[in-house]
């Protein structure tokens, strides 16, 4: 009898090891490490930092996340990388919040560095993601949209698909607790680009954020922002939404990318002496504009210079 009991406790050992063990594999899935160009770059850690009122930078070196908290809970702006997600959520702890009071995750755009963490911070928190049509699409299948000018870069088209996601329009705002934020539709870089506003308040001074999706007009080779067979012309949405950024009212601008505003630096001097505030700048969106023009002038002088030399 002794013997039979303890091949059962033996047997009942193993099959909840192996339980534990599947379950571990699967959940890792979910953070398996995408190791595709700057990747490895981008992901290195970064220390949280408060960037006004409510407002936390809670993203990796090379890839912004940030985190509003509000009186009902948080709303958390991007997941990165999927193996962004583990060092979101230990600076999210450090800050001295809890993961799971994330009640929403919004998305600039479904790119594997910024939507490649979403399906893991929901899991862990229970959030319902948001995101444009387009990018509610990419999300669910966990892959760039068709007609995404970088869908054809295929090492870089998958992420892990994230479970709940619904739409959100252009100009809707969503709201948690006492915060209330807005989409922008900024479309360009990618076909469902979604820039963020809210108003966040210290003490009794509140000012507008900013939240601003890339206005790069990076492809996969071949692609045209000018019409082609393939498509209309893209040029002209594509200004719309760099003139959408402009007009914003913002006197805190964050940036996807976080070297395309100077973030770093802000960050080491926030971090060093929040005093006077480096982040507070009433002209940053307006220059982030007219980088993102200067940028799409010269793609399309490259593009037409390629049609004259057929």
């Amino acid at each position: 009898m002794k013997h039979m009991l303890r091949a059962v406790l033996l047997v009942s050992l193993t099959l909840t090891a192996g339980s534990r063990a599947f379950a571990a594999e699967t959940a890792d899935l979910l953070t398996q490490a995408i190791q595709f160009g700057a990747a490895a770059e981008w992901n290195r850690p970064q220390d949280p930092v408060r960037i006004y009122g409510q407002t936390y930078y809670v993203g990796v070196a090379g890839l912004s996340s940030v985190l509003i908290h509000t009186d009902a809970g948080s709303i958390l702006l991007d997941g990165d990388l999927p193996q962004s997600a583990p060092l979101i959520e230990a600076n999210i702890r450090k800050l001295g919040f809890r993961v799971e009071d994330i009640k929403l995750i919004l998305n600039s755009h479904a790119h594997f560095d910024h939507a490649g963490g979403i399906a893991a911070l929901q899991r862990d928190s229970g959030a319902d993601a948001l995101a444009s049509p387009s990018g509610t699409k990419a999300l669910r299948e966990g892959h760039v949209a068709d007609d995404d000018p970088q869908a054809a870069i295929s090492d870089g088209a998958h992420f892990p698909a994230v479970a709940k996601v619904r739409v959100v329009h252009d100009g809707e705002t969503v709201r948690l607790g006492n915060i209330a934020v807005t989409a922008h539709f900024t479309p360009g870089h990618t076909p469902g680009s979604t820039s963020w506003t809210w108003r966040d308040c210290e003490n009794s001074r509140c000012l507008e954020v900013v939240y601003a999706d890339s206005l790069s007009p990076v492809s996969a080779p071949g692609f045209h922002f000018l019409a082609d067979d393939k498509h209309a012309d893209l040029t002209a949405p594509f200004r719309k939404s760099i003139q959408t950024l402009a007009k914003l009212p913002c006197d805190i601008l964050i940036t996807v990318h976080p070297d395309l505003a100077g973030i770093p630096e802000k960050l080491e001097r926030q971090r060093l002496r929040p005093t006077p505030n480096p982040f507070v700048d009433a002209q940053a969106c307006r220059n982030y504009a007219h980088g993102a023009e200067a940028r799409l002038d010269a793609r399309i002088v490259e593009e037409n210079k390629a049609r004259a030399g057929k």
